[in-house]
């Protein structure tokens, strides 16, 4: 997805972000989505001003793209040397400007690794379309495709939210420590999106309940929905109705968990970080945010555990995609779906 830079990047990436069909469903999608651009960018260039005058994703991905590399080479030297580019969907880099540079490079082999840890047609499945339209459609030279598509439960990845959840409990005096709530929090869906069968809810409950377990249940825990946008029925219940229901049920301890982000970007700094933990301690709630995932070397050599074992699955024949990246939702009718699935299972053919 990525996020602006700077201020002044800010309509642009909203204008792409609403231009997404696959992201947010819109009627009159060309029409609406500059209009509600237009006027939601004075709201969100504030709060990009007020994290510090942009998001800084790109830098942690490129830092966690670049540790990645290093590590794989060790791990699967077959291959080396490796090099992590990124591509974004709605800012630069966007996913032409990437492949150019691919193409400028002499790449010829290479793998779409979503950074999404779970899989969603409005996420990843976005953004691969996207890849899709753009190289098999111009000449991005002669690459052969694999994809990575969804890792939520990897072991390394379990490791890296759980140390950080630990790091955040260890803020709370031991003897409440063990009744202190931990409040899950994933950006939420179109309810549109959900019922169509997209994948991301089960996959987001599934690396809750393996964090839970790397825990031992520790503690109680929900999983609930951030960052809803427009009037129609999102994923529920939002962060914010659930921190407010937990002061009224007495709860006065919080452990807020951002568990489908890899890095900070205006989700975590300021929704969680400048709404709703403030929103909870104005309920009387002492309230903790686990880090982001960032810099952690646990999670980056997590992200090199995936690679290199796609890399080795790819080399014993097991074919580029996997299993479970080929079913489409029951519900979906969008060609290019289809199309881009084919086309990645040929190997970018």
């Amino acid at each position: 997805m990525g996020g602006p830079e700077t201020v002044s990047d800010t309509h642009d990436f909203l204008k792409n972000l609403f231009c997404d069909g696959d992201l947010i469903p819109l009627p009159f999608q060309r029409v609406l989505a500059p209009l509600i651009a237009r006027r939601r960018t004075p709201q969100i260039e504030k709060q990009y001003q007020d994290i510090g005058g942009g998001s800084p994703i790109l830098r942690w991905t490129k830092l966690q793209g670049e540790g990645m590399a290093k590590l794989l080479d060790e791990l699967h030297p077959q291959t080396a040397p490796h090099k992590a580019y990124v591509a974004f969907r709605y800012v630069r880099p966007m996913t032409e400007q990437t492949l150019a540079e691919m193409r400028a490079d002499g790449v010829k082999r290479a793998i779409a690794f979503t950074q999404y840890p779970q899989y969603s047609c409005s996420t990843t499945g976005s953004s691969l379309n996207e890849m899709f339209r753009k190289g098999s459609t111009r000449n991005t030279g002669d690459i052969e495709w694999s994809v990575i598509d969804r890792w939520g439960t990897h072991p390394g990845f379990v490791e890296a939210v759980a140390q950080n959840i630990e790091a955040a409990l260890a803020k709370f005096p031991a003897s409440t420590r063990k009744d202190t709530v931990l409040l899950f929090s994933a950006h939420s869906l179109p309810m549109s999106v959900v019922n169509r069968g997209d994948p991301y809810i089960l996959e987001v409950s599934a690396s809750v309940s393996a964090v839970m377990d790397r825990l031992g249940h520790s503690n109680p825990y929900r999983l609930v929905w951030q960052s809803q946008v427009g009037p129609s029925a999102w994923m529920g219940m939002q962060t914010g109705k659930a921190l407010e229901g937990l002061a009224r049920l007495g709860k006065k301890q919080v452990v807020l968990v951002p568990i489908a982000f890899t890095s900070d970007h205006i989700e975590t700094l300021y929704e969680i970080d400048l709404e709703y933990a403030v929103e909870a301690r104005a309920h009387g709630i002492e309230v903790h945010r686990a880090e982001s995932l960032n810099g952690s070397p646990v999670f980056i050599r997590a992200l090199a555990d995936i690679a290199a074992q796609h890399l080795k699955e790819c080399g014993s024949g097991s074919g580029p995609v996997s299993t479970q990246f080929g079913l489409r939702c029951p519900g979906c009718t969008n060609a290019t779906c289809e199309q881009q699935k084919t086309w990645f299972a040929r190997g970018g053919r």
